[in-house]
């Protein structure tokens, strides 16, 4: 469904990308883990063509995409068939849960209004927002929030979504709201890639499991074989600092 080889990315002198190899197959949930400042991020959003890589290639659906070069036309064909759910939501404050949703919908699809505003109640529903329609985002939590953005992920009926760390400005609480939707949404077969600290979700919701660090993936695998029997002493050196947040839940 989707492959990229050899992504490389520098900020200046500073190479944040070092060659990565990804690959993702319907219905895959993929979770991407490593320390802070890895790469994780910056690697989305190539994916996601809101950043330029300095090299690299991606295949997707089947057609092959430079992602350095890149024409302005297939880049928004990409993105058509994508969706992408930020760390801070990136909500417009000045409109409702129901207009954040729709908006995309009639701007950029062109799509009638009528016909919008069922897909947003739709995926306000499928979300647990079926009685914040008409709240505006400063009246609603955290979690409620990300949720509107899932929302609008989930409306425009992407082939995947792409998750940018979609809990970390949020306690506790508010993580378990939107982990589950995002459980959910495995379960309904939404293919999503997932940059997360959550060791949880992704070792008992991911079928695969990716770790970088310094801007290289050290270690890939299907969640169970990374988490309970990683090769690399690296991997095993940054699951062991972290094993009291996932061994609880088992």
């Amino acid at each position: 469904m989707l492959e990229v080889k050899q992504v490389r990315k520098n900020f200046g002198t500073l190479s944040v990308l070092n060659g990565i190899d990804i690959r993702v197959d319907q219905g895959d949930v993929v979770a991407i883990i490593g320390p802070s400042g890895s790469g994780k991020t910056t690697l989305l959003r190539c994916m996601n063509y809101l950043e330029t890589a300095d090299d690299g290639e991606m295949v997707f659906d089947g057609e092959r995409f430079s992602m350095r070069n890149l024409s302005k036309k297939d880049a928004a064909r990409i993105r058509r068939k994508t969706a992408f759910v930020f760390q801070n939501y990136n909500l417009f404050q000045n409109k409702t849960a129901l207009q954040n949703v729709t908006e995309g919908l009639i701007i950029a699809r062109k799509m009638q209004k009528n016909e919008a505003i069922r897909i947003g109640r739709q995926a306000l529903d499928k979300v647990g927002l079926s009685d914040r329609y008409d709240y505006y985002p400063a009246q609603l939590s955290g979690g409620q929030q990300q949720r509107v953005a899932i929302a609008r992920a989930i409306a425009t009926d992407p082939e995947i979504i792409y998750f940018d760390e979609p809990t970390s400005a949020l306690d506790p609480e508010l993580t378990g709201e939107v982990l589950s939707v995002m459980r959910q949404l495995a379960r309904d077969g939404m293919t999503m890639l997932v940059v997360t600290h959550e060791m949880n979700f992704a070792r008992t919701v991911s079928n695969k499991v990716i770790f970088m660090e310094n801007g290289s993936v050290v270690e890939a695998g299907s969640s169970g074989d990374v988490f309970e029997h990683p090769r690399e002493i690296r991997t095993k050196a940054f699951l062991q600092t972290l094993r009291g947040s996932f061994d609880l839940a088992g």
